[in-house]
C-alpha cells in the first residue's frame, strides 16, 4: 500500500526500483514526505465528491433523491432503499462508502507507520499530525455511518488476527485523542502563507472537526458535550482568519479557491493533475445545461431536490437562488429550450420509480463560473468546512445550554448574509432548518436530522412512516462481515 501511495504521488523516483522502496530510501526530505500524505488527502475527497460516502450522507434525507427516471436511467434499488430508510446489509452504495472510507483509513495508517520508522521522523512532526487528523476524520465519518467498527492502526493486517468490533464510544475517544495529539503539530492558519499552504490542515480545521464531533458527541456515547463544542469554535473564531463571505456561493467557485475567508477547509481538485475531479455538474444537472452553461458535455440529469427543501426558503434568501426550480432560462434571459422549442420547466418529483425528465429542482452548489474542464470533470475544489458551520454549530451548542442570547446573534448573522429575516427569537427547530438551509448537500443532514430527531419521526414525499430508531446507523457491509467473522452486524440488521 505504502508502494502504490507513493507511486500515484510523485513523478520523478530517481531510478529507485520500485521493490527497494522503505522508510529507510525514500523519506528523507519534507518534500518526499508531503508526497505520500498528499494521498490520503487525495483518498479522502469522496467524503464531498459526489460518490458513497457523500451520497449516504445526504440520501435518506428530506434534502436528496436520485429518481428513477421514465426515460429508463438512474433507477437502482440500493438508493431507493436508502431513501425510504430501508436498507439491508447487502446495499451496494453503503457498500461502497465503508471501502472508500477504509481505504482512506488504510492508507493513512500505512504513511503513519512509514514516516515514524524514517530515520528523519523528527522532520516529519506536521505530516504526521496531518496523517492523524485525516485518520481520525476517516473515523469519525464511519462512526457517524456504522457506530460499532473495526479499530486498525497497523499498516497491514495478518490473515490470522483480523480485528474486532470496536464500540462506538471507543472509537469516539479515538477520534477524539488523535485529534486533539495532532493539533499540537499542525500550524495555525496566522502563521503560514495561505496562497501556498492551502488545502492542508490548520489548527483551525481539526478545532473545527472536533467541533463537529462534540456537537454529535450525545449521539455516539450518551453524553453531551456542548461546551466543549463552544471551546472548539471559540478556538476558530478567536483567531480572526476566518470570516463570511458577502454571499455564500463565493465559496464553492473555482476562482476563489485558497482566497476565499469563509473556507477552513477543503479538498484540492484538479483532474489535469490527476488529483480528483470535480463532476458535481454531471451528475445534478438537467441535459440542457449543457447549452446554459456552454459546457463541454451533457449533465446526466441525476441528483436532485424536493419541495420540502425549496420550501424552507424566504423568497429573499440569496440561498435559494442555488435552487433550480419552475421555468428555466439561459443566462441572458431568454428561455433555456429543447430541440423541439420547448422550454424546460422543473417541477416537484412526484415519482420514486419513473420520472420525468424534468422532474426533481436542482441544487446548484458547485457553479461553473471559472472552472477549467477535463471532460466531465471540473477544477472546482470541494468544500469541507466552511465558517458559517462554526457560527451555527456555536449557536447550537449555546442554546442547548441555555445561553439564548448569544446564539439568536449567531444564527442572525448567517441569516444577514443571505438577505433572510432577522429572527427575534429561537428554536431547536429554527437551528435544524437553518442549518438546513446553509449547508444544503454539504453532507451534514443526515447526522443533523438523527441529532434532532427528526430523522426518526417526520415524514417527507418519499418517506412516509416513522423510522426505528436502530436505524440511526447503517448495516456493516455482508461482504465484510463475510471477509472478517468477527465482525458483529449492528442491531436490526
Amino acid at each position: 500500500m505504502l508502494i502504490a501511495v507513493v507511486v500515484s504521488s510523485c513523478t520523478k523516483l530517481d531510478e529507485e526500483p520500485f521493490g527497494r522502496l522503505s522508510p529507510e530510501t525514500y523519506y528523507k526530505t519534507e518534500a518526499e514526505a508531503n508526497s505520500s500524505v498528499a494521498g490520503i488527502y487525495q483518498s479522502f475527497q469522496q467524503v464531498q465528491g459526489v460518490s458513497a460516502p457523500w451520497t449516504i450522507s445526504v440520501e435518506g434525507t428530506d434534502e436528496f433523491i436520485v429518481p428513477g427516471r421514465a426515460s429508463g436511467g438512474w433507477f437502482d434499488q440500493n438508493n431507493i432503499d436508502i431513501m425510504q430508510h430501508n436498507v439491508k446489509a447487502d446495499n451496494q452504495a453503503v457498500s461502497n462508502a465503508w471501502n472508500n472510507i477504509f481505504s482512506e483509513i488504510g492508507i493513512a495508517n500505512a504513511v503513519i507507520e512509514s514516516l515514524n520508522a524514517s530515520p528523519s521522523v523528527g522532520s516529519f512532526k506536521t505530516q504526521i499530525a496531518e496523517a492523524r487528523a485525516l485518520r481520525a476524520y476517516g473515523y469519525f465519518y464511519a462512526m457517524d455511518f456504522w457506530g460499532n467498527l473495526p479499530l486498525v492502526t497497523v499498516g497491514k493486517i495478518e490473515q490470522n488476527n483480523l480485528p474486532g468490533t470496536t464500540a462506538r464510544a471507543d472509537i469516539f475517544k479515538f477520534v477524539e485523542s488523535e485529534m486533539l495529539a495532532a493539533v499540537n503539530d499542525l500550524p495555525a492558519a496566522n502563521s503560514v502563507n495561505k496562497a501556498t499552504y492551502y488545502p492542508r490542515l490548520t489548527k483551525e480545521a481539526v478545532y473545527a472537526a472536533l467541533a463537529m464531533v462534540y456537537l454529535n458527541a450525545e449521539v455516539y456515547t450518551g453524553t453531551a458535550r456542548w461546551n466543549d463544542a463552544v471551546t472548539m469554535c471559540n478556538n476558530v473564531i478567536n483567531t480572526g482568519a476566518f470570516g463570511l463571505e458577502s454571499n455564500v456561493v463565493e465559496s464553492f467557485k473555482a476562482l476563489n479557491e485558497g482566497k476565499t475567508k469563509e473556507v477552513i477547509f477543503a479538498f484540492s481538485i484538479d483532474p489535469a493533475r490527476s488529483s480528483g475531479g470535480n463532476a458535481y455538474m454531471l451528475y445534478t444537472q438537467p441535459a440542457l445545461d449543457q447549452q446554459r452553461y456552454s459546457l463541454p458535455f451533457a449533465p446526466a440529469n441525476g441528483f436532485s431536490t424536493q419541495k420540502e427543501a425549496l420550501d424552507r426558503y424566504e423568497v429573499q434568501d440569496r440561498r435559494r437562488n442555488l435552487l433550480q426550480f419552475g421555468p428555466q432560462f439561459k443566462l441572458d434571459g431568454s428561455p433555456l429550450v429543447d430541440s423541439k422549442g420547448v422550454q424546460l420547466n422543473l417541477v416537484n418529483c412526484v415519482s420514486f420509480t419513473a420520472a420525468a425528465d424534468n422532474e426533481g429542482y436542482r441544487v446548484l452548489k458547485y457553479v461553473p463560473e471559472g472552472v477549467t474542464w477535463s471532460g466531465s470533470n471540473g477544477n472546482t475544489d470541494y468544500v469541507q468546512t466552511r465558517y458559517s458551520d462554526i457560527l451555527l454549530t456555536k449557536a447550537e451548542a449555546l442554546f442547548r445550554s441555555g445561553t439564548t442570547a448569544e446564539a439568536l446573534t449567531l444564527v442572525n448573522q448567517v441569516r444577514t448574509r443571505s438577505n433572510a429575516t432577522t429572527l427575534t427569537s429561537l428554536t431547536l427547530k429554527n437551528l435544524e432548518e437553518e442549518r438546513a438551509r446553509e449547508f444544503i448537500w454539504e453532507g451534514h443532514r443526515r447526522r443533523d436530522m438523527i441529532r434532532f430527531g427528526t430523522y426518526f419521526n417526520t415524514t417527507w414525499t418519499f418517506k412516509t412512516s416513522v423510522t426505528p430508531a436502530f436505524r440511526s446507523i447503517y448495516p456493516i457491509p455482508l461482504t465484510q462481515i463475510a471477509t472478517n467473522p468477527k465482525l458483529k452486524q449492528n442491531t436490526g440488521y
